[in-house]
């Protein structure tokens, strides 16, 4: 190897032995530690053969550069550097379809662990994890403001361009056949079925105390802002509501 070509390596890679990193040490080890900490990290991992089992029945290992053994053996190792590089893509490869966990002689759950990385990811307000979760801001201000994560009037050929032609036998007669469902419920359109007051405040309590709004501030924080806000006017509502009770409970 010639000294311009391990230059042109190391710039890519990054040098062992250069005193800075592409990242600094003390912010891989915090990642790392993050999901070393979560309670089922022990759970999901518990020592790998090797055997290549997980990764020759992955569906995702056949169609993306992706291998849930790799994943497996950089957090086995404490390999700070390649989580790291790992949580930048291939992580994002993985269906979730836990066939590794199934299939692993040891009992490790790749699956399981990839969904740590992925939870540390968005803490840390990685860009993959802001590029891959950008597209499923409709769908959260959707289930912010009525209470359903999809409703009819959401399923169009442009939103599911991988379902082909064989869209058009959903979309045309979706209205029609919603409103002809006798269930007062399932007749709308824009919403999947009603929610009532009471459950959507009851869902924001849940999202606060689970970190969920968190995590979604650091992913993207306008539409935070516009969540707090719609979150903020149905409680308002909802206080309201009580109010109107009580003052009825005290004319009775």
């Amino acid at each position: 190897m010639t000294a311009a070509t391990a230059t042109r390596v190391q710039t890519f890679i990054g040098d062992p032995f250069a005193e800075q990193t592409a990242v600094p040490r003390e912010e891989l080890e915090e990642i790392f530690a993050d999901i070393q900490a979560d309670f089922r990290y022990d759970h999901e991992l518990n020592g790998c053969l090797n055997c290549g089992i997980c990764t020759a029945t992955c569906p995702a290992a056949h169609y993306y550069d992706f291998s849930p053994r790799e994943i497996v053996q950089l957090l086995w190792t404490e390999n700070l550097d390649g989580i790291y590089d790992a949580m930048q893509e291939k992580i994002w490869a993985c269906a979730q379809c836990y066939t590794c966990a199934a299939r692993c002689p040891f009992g490790n759950s790749p699956g399981g662990l990839i969904m740590l990385m992925r939870e540390a990811a968005i803490k840390h307000g990685m860009e993959s994890a802001k590029n891959v979760l950008r597209p499923f801001s409709r769908v959260m201000l959707k289930l912010i403001s009525t209470g359903n994560q999809l409703a009819p009037d959401m399923i169009t050929p442009d939103h599911f361009a991988d379902w082909g032609p064989n869209i058009s036998k959903v979309e045309a007669p979706l209205k029609v056949l919603r409103q002809a469902i006798p269930m007062p419920t399932l007749n709308t359109t824009k919403t999947a079925w009603e929610v009532n007051l009471k459950t959507s405040v009851e869902l924001y309590t849940i999202w606060e105390a689970t970190g969920v709004l968190d995590q979604l501030e650091t992913i993207d924080e306008n539409l935070f802002d516009v969540i707090t806000d719609i979150m903020d006017e149905k409680r308002e509502d909802w206080e309201d509501f009580l109010e109107d009770e009580d003052d009825e409970d005290d004319d009775d």
